[in-house]
C-alpha cells in the first residue's frame, strides 16, 4: 500500500469513475492506474469500486470509508508541504480564503484593507462559491479558510467556529406597503411576490423553513446567487427581498428600502471553517480575530485539538 494508490482512489472518484480521466490528470495511463487500484484492493482484501463488466460504477460501501480515509491522507500530505513552505516563509506567502458573496462583498472589505496594510508581503486570494462549495475547497486543500453561512452537507473533516448571527430584513420599492405595515408578519410577508437567494445558500433554507413551520407557503418568483442580484430586481418593482441586513446601504440603493425582520425571520449564523491540522500562521490566527473578536488565538487553537482528541 502506498500514497499513490490513495491518490488515484480520489481522482478516480472526483472524475466521475472515469479511469481515463483519472489517469490523464495523474499524468499516467489507464492500465497503470487500474493496475494499481487492483493491488490496493488484493492487500485490503476486498472490492473499493464496483463494477460492471470492467467498467466502475461506483464505490462500494467498504470503498466509502477508503475514499474518506485516502481524502483525509492526501489533505494531509498537502499540509505538510506547506508547512514546509510556511516555516520558511514567515508572515509572508499566500493566504487562500474562500467566501460567499456576501462575505467578499459586504463583511470582508474593510477588514481585507486592514489586513493587507498590516501584511504587505502576503499574497491574499479570495475565491468565491456557496456555503458547501468554500468548504469543499477547505477539505480539498484549496483554501485555507473558509468564511460562510451553515451548510446543509456535513464536513466531518472540518473544524467550525461561529463567527456571528447574519440577521434578516425585507427590501421592497419605496412607498411599498410591506414597509409600513404595523406590525411585520410573515402572514404579511406572504402576501406579496419574494425575490431571496438561493437554496443552496441558508438564507433560502431557513427562510422557507420559517414560513412552513407557521403553516405559510410563499410565492418565490425569482432567485439569485447574490443580494445585488436581488436588490437589482426588487428596483424594478418584481416583488419584495428578504436578504441579509448587512447587504443594505440606504447611501447606495436608490429607489428602495429595507425594513428590519430579526423578529419574524431566523438569523444564520456565519462560520469561519478550516482543517484541525492547519498550520496556524500569525496572520491566519489576527485575519480570524478581526472577523469575530471572541475568536482569539487561544480560543481557535484549543477548538483545532479538542477536535483532533475527539477524532
Amino acid at each position: 500500500m502506498n500514497l499513490q494508490q490513495l491518490r488515484y482512489v480520489v481522482e478516480i472518484v472526483s472524475h466521475g469513475n472515469h479511469l481515463s480521466a483519472a489517469a490523464e490528470a495523474l499524468n499516467s495511463s489507464q492500465p497503470a492506474v487500474s493496475r494499481q487500484i487492483q493491488l490496493l484492493e488484493q492487500e485490503l482484501g476486498f472490492e473499493i469500486f464496483a463494477r460492471t463488466r470492467n467498467r466502475i460504477i461506483g464505490l462500494t460501501e467498504p470503498g466509502n470509508v477508503v475514499l474518506s480515509i485516502a481524502q483525509r491522507v492526501a489533505t494531509d500530505v498537502t499540509a505538510l508541504k506547506r508547512l514546509k513552505e510556511d516555516m520558511h516563509a514567515g508572515n509572508r506567502g499566500i493566504f487562500t480564503i474562500g467566501t460567499t458573496h456576501t462575505q467578499a462583498r459586504y463583511v470582508l472589505p474593510k477588514i481585507v484593507k486592514q489586513f493587507i496594510h498590516e501584511y504587505p508581503n502576503v499574497k491574499l486570494v479570495l475565491k468565491q462559491g456557496d456555503p458547501e462549495e468554500i468548504c469543499a475547497m477547505v477539505d480539498a486543500g484549496d483554501a485555507d479558510l473558509a468564511i460562510g453561512t451553515e451548510t446543509t452537507r456535513d464536513f466531518p473533516n472540518l473544524v467550525k467556529l461561529d463567527c456571528f448571527e447574519l440577521k434578516r430584513c425585507v427590501v421592497a420599492p419605496s412607498g411599498h406597503s410591506i414597509l409600513t405595515v404595523p406590525k411585520l408578519t410573515l402572514r404579511e410577508i406572504a402576501k406579496h411576490p419574494i425575490i431571496t437567494y438561493d437554496n443552496r445558500y441558508s438564507g433560502r433554507w431557513k427562510v422557507m423553513k420559517a414560513f412552513a413551520d407557521a403553516g405559510l407557503e410563499p410565492k418565490i418568483i425569482m432567485s439569485g446567487i447574490d443580494a445585488d442580484v436581488c436588490k437589482t430586481y426588487v428596483q424594478l418593482g418584481l416583488g419584495i427581498g428578504i436578504l441579509a441586513a448587512v447587504t443594505f446601504d440606504k447611501d447606495r440603493d436608490i429607489g428602495i428600502e429595507a425594513r428590519d425582520a430579526s423578529q419574524v425571520l431566523p438569523s444564520s449564523t456565519i462560520k469561519v471553517a478550516l482543517r484541525p491540522n492547519t498550520y496556524l500562521r500569525p496572520f491566519l490566527l489576527d485575519f480570524i480575530h478581526s472577523i469575530a473578536p471572541a475568536l482569539t488565538s487561544t480560543v481557535v487553537r484549543k477548538a483545532l485539538k479538542n477536535f483532533e482528541a475527539s477524532g
